[in-house]
This record gives structure tokens, C-alpha cells and sequence, in this order.
């Protein structure tokens, strides 16, 4: 069985959680998700508004699509706070990372960037969705049911991380910074 955290790891977190910097919070981490359950990690992803993210499931395996059926462009990408990963992911060996594109030392919580709000990451432009990010069964299978829990306690801290609509094509990459352009 997997290493979970417990809910009290997780109360005990949430200071150190919101202590994350406000404004141009590094990028520690990229991923791709090419099919389910599949990843890979690169130093640098391009962004694109017709795309998403070239190469990642968004296109193609979207969970949430526009009334015509195209995927929305509220969910192209995922930004989840480097500290909820450093958390809640104690078994890097044998259990998959959450997928997220974009794993930032940064605030994610509605106070910080509420819906709408525009960030530039590398050279691409990112605009934060209202669409929330709650996790799913496949968080509570990989990383705990308190962790899950923890996340759906505080939703406007959105710990599971922000969804965002790419509004300039560009590229972002290891160590760029996410500016909060309001």
C-alpha cells in the first residue's frame, strides 16, 4: 500500500502551504500527459491557444467540453502549487504523478488569483478559469483519502491546483517565473 499522508500531515501543512509566494513563483516542474497514465517530464513546454499544450491529452481526452463538443478552453492547462505535490507525492517510484503541466511555488487561492486574472508564464499567457480543480477518485487512489478530503475542505484555496486558458502562445520552462499581471 502506498505512503499517504494522514489529515493531521495535511492541517499541519497548511501554513507552510500558505506561506507560498503571492507574486513570481517559480516553475519547478513541467509535465506532459500524452495518454492516461503516461508522462513524461521536460524542461520546457509550448502553449498554444489552438492546442493547449502540443502532444497533451487536453485536445483529445478533455473531461469537460463546450456545448458543441469541443474540449473547453477553461481546462487547457493545470497549475498545481509545488508544495501540495512535495505533500502529498511520498512515493515517486511506483505511483504516478498527478499530471499537472505546471508544478509552481506560488499561491493558487481565489484570494490570490481569482477568476479571470492573467498570468504570464515564460512567454505564454495564461488566464485563470473559474472552472474549479476538486481532484478526483484517481487523487484519492494515488495520494489519500485525507489528502482529498483536505482539498475539498478549502476549495478557494484550490489545492489541487488552478485550471487556465492559454490567451498568448508562447513557451514556459524550468526555474521562468508566473508574473501576476491582474
Amino acid at each position: 500500500m502506498a505512503d499517504h499522508v494522514t489529515a493531521e500531515d495535511c492541517a499541519a501543512a497548511l501554513p507552510m502551504v500558505m506561506a507560498a509566494p503571492k507574486e513570481g513563483g517559480p516553475v519547478k516542474g513541467l509535465c506532459l500527459r500524452p495518454a492516461p497514465n503516461q508522462r513524461s517530464f521536460p524542461e520546457r513546454i509550448r502553449l498554444t491557444r489552438a492546442e493547449g499544450i502540443p502532444g497533451e491529452r487536453w485536445l483529445t481526452m478533455p473531461w469537460l467540453r463546450l456545448p458543441d463538443g469541443r474540449p473547453d478552453p477553461q481546462i487547457q492547462v493545470s497549475i498545481l502549487q509545488a508544495r501540495i505535490l512535495d505533500l502529498v507525492w511520498r512515493d515517486r517510484e511506483t505511483v504516478v504523478h498527478p499530471g499537472d503541466p505546471i508544478i509552481a511555488d506560488l499561491d493558487l487561492s481565489e484570494a490570490n488569483l481569482p477568476a479571470g486574472t492573467l498570468l504570464r508564464a515564460g512567454t505564454a499567457v495564461l488566464k485563470v478559469s473559474q472552472e474549479p480543480n476538486l481532484g478526483c477518485v484517481k487523487w484519492k487512489v494515488r495520494y489519500g483519502a485525507p489528502s482529498l478530503d483536505w482539498i475539498k475542505q478549502h476549495p478557494q484555496l484550490r489545492l489541487r491546483g488552478v485550471l487556465c486558458s492559454v490567451e498568448e502562445d508562447g513557451e514556459v520552462g524550468l526555474g521562468d517565473r508566473i508574473v501576476v499581471m491582474r
